[in-house]
């Protein structure tokens, strides 16, 4: 029997010192065992000093420039197709994930190149005008000095739905240069395992700068003893996860929570010609695909413009058959029971509609790995059953969506739109108000430039202290000075 893969990374604690509990993934030839670290409340406050200790000492004393080149040397050999450590990447994500490897391949190199050091330091740029203020007092527009400080503990509750998304809040952390303590989704413990094991091989004085543990969901005790040492608390996941991690997190502390949203794409008549018709229900086609529609940018729903030479049931049409053609070359995961039900009871709900006639059709049959169902009415932004189901529904201006998603603005981040210059920034404005914060090309939903602003927040901004120094301190030491007393009469 192969042995269980080792998830985690604890600097200062030895193996023997951990309680490990074993997780199992896939079946057959393509099971995967990993063990996890448990570690009792006491060994987590522990942990949490020594990162914290260690963070003071050898990280926020670099300069950011010098965090951004040593991320993106781990970033680098995670990306070259030759790296021992890419390879088990690559080796065991699927595995975990279910995900096709060719997926998992393409996705993960394109989603890691979000993180080279030019993207790094637009990364920062999109948040400080002057990015010194990471490493020292900067002059302030107003007088005075500005210097920015990182949480002194970043603990990190991760997802697992997206491999590799720790990646973005870790990248984060060293940014603002926390000392970072993630714990692992039971779902996809693997890539910050190896992340972190890669940074501290890639710099070795990060060694005890960060760690990755791992508790069973609803151990109070362990979340109490680590969210009570930390200065802020990042966590992502459903609402109801979202809102029991905040119950637990201590007053003194910040938290920022990302919780389930729902994304929907806008297709309008410019994009509706023979040519680029059949172009847009492609690129629609790879956003519903990559990653599974688990991303909270994941689409679920496209309105669909009247008046194009390519009607909104024969852009569903081309949507079923791009899915059809992507299912050969990327089959789809193997869905969990509850997943499975879900998706039939959504296309259930599709068959009656279309069974009772008029505007409603379903394409795909109940044992193919899409479908697509439409609509010649306009519906309210809803979820679909996932398993690469989507929604399409006619509408007769672009502008006609937004009372159909406002109602949802909780749930609202991502919407793919497919349209001319004026329109899109019209749409934008009123996309803006319901509540969207994030508007994409087609294609591009379910891979966020570099900086984007999640949530329409800021990533590191939120994460740090802005620490002034007015004015009159200035002049005021000024009158103090050595110099001073030479200058009086």
């Amino acid at each position: 029997m192969t042995q269980p893969w080792t998830a985690g990374y604890l600097p200062g604690v030895a193996d023997e010192e951990v309680r490990w509990h074993t997780l199992a993934f896939g079946s057959g030839t393509e099971a995967l065992q990993v063990r996890v670290p448990m570690l009792q409340p006491a060994q987590l406050r522990a942990l949490a000093l020594r990162v914290r200790r260690a963070a003071a000492e050898h990280l926020k004393c670099l300069p950011v420039s010098r965090v951004i080149e040593i991320v993106d040397a781990a970033v680098a050999r995670l990306l070259d197709p030759l790296d021992p450590c890419r390879q088990e990447a690559e080796s065991l994500l699927p595995a975990i994930t279910g995900y096709d490897p060719e997926m998992v391949r393409l996705g993960l190199s394109a989603f890691l190149q979000t993180f080279r050091a030019p993207q790094l330091h637009r990364f920062v740029a999109e948040d400080f005008a002057n990015p010194k203020v990471l490493d020292e007092f900067q002059p302030a527009m107003k007088g005075g000095a500005v210097r920015a400080f990182g949480p002194d503990l970043l603990v990190h509750s991760w997802a697992g739905n997206v491999p590799a998304l720790p990646l973005w809040s870790l990248a984060c952390g060293l940014l603002v240069k926390a000392g970072n303590i993630g714990k692992l989704p039971s779902a996809e413990p693997v890539f910050a395992t190896l992340f972190a094991r890669l940074l501290v091989q890639v710099h070795p004085p990060f060694a005890d700068c960060l760690a990755v543990v791992w508790w069973k969901g609803g151990d109070q005790d362990s979340a109490a003893a680590l969210f009570n040492e930390a200065d802020t608390v990042l966590a992502y996941g459903g609402n109801q996860a979202i809102a029991q991690v905040r119950s637990m997190v201590p007053v003194t502390a910040r938290f920022l929570g990302y919780g389930h949203k729902v994304g929907f794409g806008l297709v309008g008549r410019p994009a509706l010609d023979s040519l680029r018709g059949p172009a847009t229900a492609r690129l629609a086609a790879h956003d519903i695909v990559r990653y599974e529609q688990q991303g909270c940018y994941s689409p679920h729903q496209f309105y669909v413009e009247r008046g194009g030479q390519v009607t909104p049931r024969r852009f569903a049409q081309y949507l079923a058959a791009e899915l059809a053609n992507l299912q050969q070359r990327f089959p789809r995961r193997a869905l969990a029971l509850e997943e499975a039900a879900e998706l039939a009871r959504w296309r259930q709900a599709g068959e009656l509609r279309a069974m009772a006639g008029g505007d409603a059709e379903l394409f795909g049959d109940a044992d193919a790995a899409w479908s697509v169902a439409c609509s010649d009415t306009a519906q309210a932004l809803a979820p679909t059953g996932g398993g690469r189901s989507i929604q399409v529904c006619a509408v007769d201006a672009l502008e006609d969506v937004v009372p159909l998603v406002a109602p949802h603005a909780a749930f609202l981040q991502t919407a793919g739109i497919a349209t001319e210059p004026r329109q899109l920034l019209r749409l934008g404005e009123l996309l803006g108000r319901a509540g969207v914060t994030r508007i994409a090309a087609i294609g591009a939903m379910t891979a966020p430039e570099a900086g984007w602003h999640h949530d329409g927040r800021f990533n590191l901004l939120d994460l740090v202290r802005m620490v002034e120094i007015e004015q009159g301190a200035e002049r005021a030491a000024d009158a103090l000075a050595p110099y001073a007393q030479e200058l009086r009469p």
